[in-house]
């Protein structure tokens, strides 16, 4: 399954909170890489630790020219955590799992396929549902 990164964050201790699209969380830790691949002790400098960002399509992370660390990289090797926002992603994300339209999700609420406060909510502008619900109606994800 192809997986793509929402939200990073640097944590204490050389660690990063990797969000996924799907609605998982991933802490990764950041140690290991220093002795594996001596340009990554960079990091310990805490703010260019502190200056990671997503790349461009979600495909990865990066610090700057020389230092990145792939998608596939953080999934494999972070540790899942539980918090109170898993398997919640934006229609946006679960449109490009799925392979569907938004339109498509706004017609599965108006005729209850997608029940509002139960599989699916509305923050502000930003509607989110739940996987669950998505495999429940859509099946596995086709990307």
């Amino acid at each position: 399954m192809f997986h793509k990164i929402k939200n990073i964050s640097p944590l204490p201790d050389y660690r990063l909170s990797v969000q996924f699209s799907e609605g998982c969380t991933k802490i990764y830790d950041v140690k290991p890489l220093f002795e594996r691949f001596p340009i990554f002790c960079d990091l310990k400098d805490p703010h260019l630790f502190s200056d990671v960002t997503v790349d461009v399509g979600g495909h990865g992370i990066v610090w700057n020219d020389d230092l990145d660390l792939s998608c596939d990289e953080l999934w494999e090797n972070g540790v899942t955590i539980e918090t109170p926002f898993d398997g919640l992603m934006a229609f946006s994300d679960a449109t490009t799992l799925w392979a569907l339209n938004e339109s498509t999700l706004r017609k599965a609420i108006s005729y209850g396929k997608l029940i509002e406060g139960v599989d699916v909510c509305k923050f502000g502008k930003q509607w989110v549902v739940s996987a669950k619900a998505m495999r429940r109606e859509y099946g596995e994800p086709r990307v």
